[in-house]
């Protein structure tokens, strides 16, 4: 009897409802939805200039082999782009990082600069980039500058909300027990820094990047953004969603080899049931897949 338990619930686990379940899954098939709906709309649609998937990846596979008949392949435009990247947030950080803890830790700095924060953080970045090719021409200081505009803000806001995000009552304690200013700076303060941290990593690097690529359109003769520029002059739709493209396998790199380890290898003292929102409900679909199995086999 226990054998032909056994035998029955075997099938359920490959069934087909535990694999759809499964995040990996969604994430497939939302593109497979994606690519199958913009060929089947491409008939319908009342211009001619959008090109179909194979053409754009044929574009994609083209740059990544270096046939291109651009200026620079994808891989030389995307190493120039990311030096001026580097280069800028590097600066940011460095601005933004100290702005932000005195902002966080003296109410008068707070007030002194809390307006130019904000307008920072609702100025478009297509402004910076206009701006900047106004002042500086067609070079790299302009998108480099471009890339410091935009991050900054949000490094400086990221940093002083972990600075007030300190829980008073753990300082106060530590002074009570006078436990040393060193020890509450590694064990209270930079613990709750960290979160903040990487969000000014992540929103900071993102709005550079943004920054970085309209500036290369305007005011720019190399880089990823100029390519664009250049296929768009050129009439060649591929040219330009391929790029895009490229910029989201971009963007996907980044978070998931970069900041998701990263953060991970960071975050590895706080205790194993503390796991985000992605990772729980990944757990609960298994386990639900796992018992709806079972009812199957039943």
């Amino acid at each position: 009897m226990a054998q032909t338990q056994t035998a029955g619930a075997r099938p359920a686990t490959f069934s087909p409802r535990r694999i759809l379940r499964q995040r990996r899954s969604a994430r497939v098939l939302s593109v497979v939805l994606f690519l199958l709906g913009w060929q089947l709309l491409l008939p319908v649609l009342p211009t001619a200039l959008i090109p179909a998937p194979a053409e754009v990846f044929g574009f994609m596979w083209d740059e990544i082999r270096g046939d291109t008949l651009g200026r620079t392949t994808v891989w030389e435009a995307f190493a120039i782009s990311l030096r001026r990247l580097f280069a800028g947030f590097t600066i940011a950080f460095l601005i933004g990082l100290p702005v932000g803890l005195l902002m966080g830790a003296n109410r008068w700095i707070d007030r002194m600069f809390k307006d130019f924060v904000l307008v920072g953080l609702a100025m478009p970045s297509l402004v910076w980039a206009l701006l900047t090719g106004l002042w500086f021409g067609l070079d790299s200081g302009a998108t480099i500058i471009t890339v410091v505009l935009a991050a900054t803000p949000f490094v400086i806001i990221n940093t002083l909300e972990g600075v007030r995000d300190v829980p008073r009552e753990l300082t106060d304690m530590a002074r009570s027990f006078h436990v040393p200013r060193t020890h509450v700076i590694r064990h209270v303060i930079f613990p709750s820094l960290m979160p903040f941290f990487f969000a000014s990593l992540r929103y900071g690097l993102a709005n550079g990047w943004k920054g970085l690529v309209l500036a290369e359109v305007f005011a720019a003769t190399s880089g990823a953004g100029w390519n664009i520029r250049y296929w768009y002059d050129a009439h060649r739709a591929q040219g330009v969603i391929g790029y895009a493209f490229f910029f989201i396998i971009f963007a996907l790199i980044v978070e998931r080899l970069v900041f998701q380890r990263l953060s991970n290898r960071v975050f590895r003292w706080r205790p194993s049931d503390d796991v985000g929102p992605d990772e729980l409900t990944a757990k609960e679909l298994d386990q639900y897949g796992v018992a709806a199995g079972g009812d199957v086999a039943m």
